[in-house]
């Protein structure tokens, strides 16, 4: 296949993942408009980057869920910082199940805080997976190393 066509597929996933609501155009782009021949991964490196602090808060989650009492406030700053790593890299599925998360800690709902992360997870892991696949394609159209 050829840089070209190679190419035209990258700004096709690109064009998917937004219109499927997985990243929002404007955000992501705009990561994208980041890089240069200084700094030609940036967009890659941000996102690694995210998915290793993701870890550390689904910990820190996850350990506040199984508290006893739960603090709905703990809960709500750890989920708020998350949101906002989502956030600035354009994640908008995630985001939004950030923001039920939020909501069920406002109301004081275990039940729904448990549900709406296992939701968040999953969609965190739906980006990864596609993002995954889009910078590899990146790779191979030679996207990473402009000249």
């Amino acid at each position: 296949m050829d840089r070209n066509q190679l190419r035209r597929q990258v700004a096709h996933m690109r064009s998917s993942l937004i219109e499927q609501h997985y990243l929002d155009q404007q955000q992501f782009v705009q990561l994208e408009d980041l890089e240069d021949d200084s700094n030609p991964n940036f967009v890659e490196e941000i996102v690694t980057l995210f998915y290793k602090d993701s870890s550390r808060l689904f910990q820190k989650i996850d350990q506040a869920l199984h508290s006893v009492p739960m603090d709905f406030a703990r809960l709500d700053d750890y989920m708020h910082q998350f949101k906002g790593s989502s956030s600035s890299i354009g994640a908008i599925k995630v985001k939004n199940e950030c923001t039920q998360f939020k909501e069920f800690c406002l109301a004081g709902n275990a039940e729904g805080c448990f549900r709406a992360f296992q939701r968040v997870k999953h969609e965190h892991e739906a980006l990864k997976r596609q993002l995954e696949t889009y910078f590899q394609l990146r790779r191979q159209a030679g996207m990473a190393q402009r000249s």
